[in-house]
């Protein structure tokens, strides 16, 4: 309320007054205006008490609205310098705090301007959906600080940089650590940063399921739902050679095998089989053979760096098979993967780099387990240690692990849970240690999702998710580095680095492959990381509520989307490979009824 007494004149008491006058005035304007303040007030009590009614019908939130913060302020930053650190806590906590203290103020304000119990009934119902809509804002404020207090927690600060390009290229010019240039770039957070889309690779008519680099990083295989496999010149952006891989269902694996010349790669697929395409140096496919067969899907091979004609498969009927190109039946059983009596399906294995005899699997339930080939007998299946995070042992949702891997140097293991977040054990602990990082807000829900680490030295964890997205955490501080929309169709499924350059190839739902490059001219900003995160959280929580066990369904939705109208394998023949034998190789009497297709297909190259 304004006060007209206490107005001062404009020319600061030039018209000769002295100072005692001038005193007085001030003093009568005070005078007066407490007066007018006590009426004021009485007034103001007044008109309350008459609108009541007309308040209490107000919006809670009409008159005042809450301070906006300052433009940027909440803006997620990750410098390149490392000196802006990314953080999941908002700033401006003094202002949160004057904020909570003026809502408390009105609940209470609002509590002493409520009618009497004369009222009318109209005035009741008007209470309890003010009490209603004071439960429901203070149930979203707890669940918003739950929510920053899962995003913040477990994670640590970034490190500085380790790599500078002026000192490095300075240094590379006149000789010094040349050798570890390459792998100090590939491996630089602040190139991390500046990844962007750089082209698309289209070919194939159906969801991209596996991506592969050969060894020299100059050709990339590509499988998908249309039964194709193609090896493109990803540097030009053209293909090379496409072949139809023998496959009756989605092509889940492609893999050049090592020091094969490119000339063997090895596929497996829904179908349960496993098959080797052999390509000629004319760029073209000479024929594909089935070398093994499983009783369900086979989802992952595990290739041994070092060996040309070896590798391993699993299957969801929980077998692990080894196999030799070199024999006359290539597939040898090497393990059953059983929880007690209970088969345990398998989505993924991997073997160590650094001990190519010990192998790791996981599947249907939450547990890794690790194998060495040279323990398994039939009195023994050769499990050396079994790792689970602790917070799942006991979980009652039933939890999958979608993918695993090893790092570049075999001592840790990244697993990634389905509807869960990704773990990273150390591979030479003791059996059943607990994890010790743990990657947050992505969402693995709808597919079987890959999860891969990224930089020479295994800086970075990459994954993609159900929300299109594709995210690089920091190994060490499971802070998100990078974030980028990755997949128009809604989910990023496959994620293949380089191996001696910095980028990487991506593929999903689309039906076209994803190139990404170091070029960006600034480093990300993670605008909308934040919300993102968070829905993804939500979304995973109320499903986990509802369905609890959704992990299959999902599955068999992806799966029969992407058949494209074929009819299913078992529908046609009755239960897949229920005729092979234990060895699963393909004997001259078996026909392609029994064993789910030809062991020899012509290829035909386009």
């Amino acid at each position: 309320m304004a006060d007209s007494n206490s107005s001062v004149d404009p020319n600061g008491g030039a018209d000769g007054r002295d100072g005692r006058d001038l005193e007085g005035r001030v003093g009568e304007g005070d005078a007066t205006s407490a007066t007018d303040g006590q009426t004021g007030q009485n007034a103001d009590l007044i008109a309350s008490s008459e609108a009541g009614d007309r308040e209490q019908d107000k919006p809670m939130n009409e008159t005042e609205q809450p301070e906006s913060p300052p433009v940027g302020e909440e803006e997620d930053t990750d410098s390149m310098d490392g000196s802006g650190l990314y953080s999941f806590t908002e700033e401006g906590e003094g202002d949160t705090r004057k904020e909570r203290a003026k809502e408390e103020a009105r609940r209470a304000a609002r509590k002493r301007n409520r009618p009497s119990r004369g009222t009318s009934r109209h005035s009741s119902s008007s209470d309890e959906d003010e009490d209603n809509e004071l439960e429901e804002e203070e149930e979203e404020e707890e669940d918003e600080q739950a929510m920053e207090a899962w995003l913040g927690a477990e994670l640590r600060e970034l490190d500085g940089p380790r790599w500078r390009a002026v000192p490095s290229l300075r240094a590379r010019e006149i000789g010094q650590n040349s050798a570890r240039f390459v792998h100090r770039v590939c491996g630089s957070r602040g190139l991390v940063q500046r990844l962007e889309l750089q082209g698309r690779l289209e070919r194939h008519t159906g969801c991209v399921n596996t991506l592969h680099f050969n060894p020299s990083g100059t050709r990339l295989a590509s499988g998908s739902d249309d039964l194709r496999v193609v090896i493109w010149d990803w540097a030009r952006r053209r293909a090379e050679l496409e072949f139809d891989s023998g496959h009756k269902s989605n092509v889940f694996q492609a893999k050049f095998l090592p020091h094969s010349g490119d000339s063997n790669l090895a596929m497996c697929a829904q179908d349960g089989q496993i098959r080797i395409a052999e390509l000629s140096a004319t760029q073209r496919c000479k024929n594909t053979k089935r070398v093994a067969q499983h009783k369900g899907a086979a989802h992952k091979l595990a290739l041994e760096p070092d060996s040309p004609c070896s590798f391993l498969s699993a299957g969801e009927d929980a077998v692990v098979y080894g196999i030799d190109l070199r024999l006359d039946r290539p597939a040898n059983k090497l393990v059953v993967v059983k929880e007690g009596e209970k088969k345990v399906g398998l989505y993924t294995i991997f073997v160590n780099p650094a001990n190519t005899h010990h192998f790791a699997v996981g599947g249907r339930d939450q547990y890794i387990r690790i194998y060495d080939q040279r323990k398994i007998s039939e009195n023994d299946n050769g499990v050396l240690k079994k790792f689970c995070p602790f917070n799942l042992v006991s979980s009652e949702s039933k939890t999958n692990i979608t993918c695993l891997v090893y790092s570049h140097d075999g001592s840790e293991l990244l697993a990634s849970y389905n509807d869960e977040d990704i773990y990273l054990f150390n591979a030479n602990h003791s059996d059943g240690a607990d994890y010790y990082r743990r990657y947050k807000g992505h969402r693995n829900n709808a597919t079987v999702k890959g999860v891969n680490f990224y930089g020479p030295c295994s800086e970075f964890v990459v994954s993609g998710s159900d929300c299109g997205h594709i995210y690089l955490w920091d190994k060490h501080s499971a802070r998100v580095v990078q974030f980028m929309e990755g997949d128009r169709g809604g989910v990023v499924n496959c994620l293949e680095p380089h191996p001696h350059l910095p980028g990487m190839a991506t593929s999903g739902l689309d039906h076209d492959v994803k190139l990404w490059a170091p070029t960006a001219e600034n480093p990300t900003n993670l605008k909308g990381l934040k919300e993102v995160m968070k829905k993804n959280k939500r979304e995973r929580d109320e499903d986990s509520v509802r369905h609890g066990d959704q992990y299959d369904t999902q599955l068999l939705w992806f799966l029969m989307r992407h058949m494209r109208n074929r009819r299913p394998l078992r529908s046609r023949r009755g239960e897949a490979g229920e005729a092979d034998t234990d060895e699963s190789w393909s004997s001259p009497e078996s026909t392609d009824d029994e064993d789910g297709g030809p062991d020899h297909v012509q290829c035909m190259s386009s």
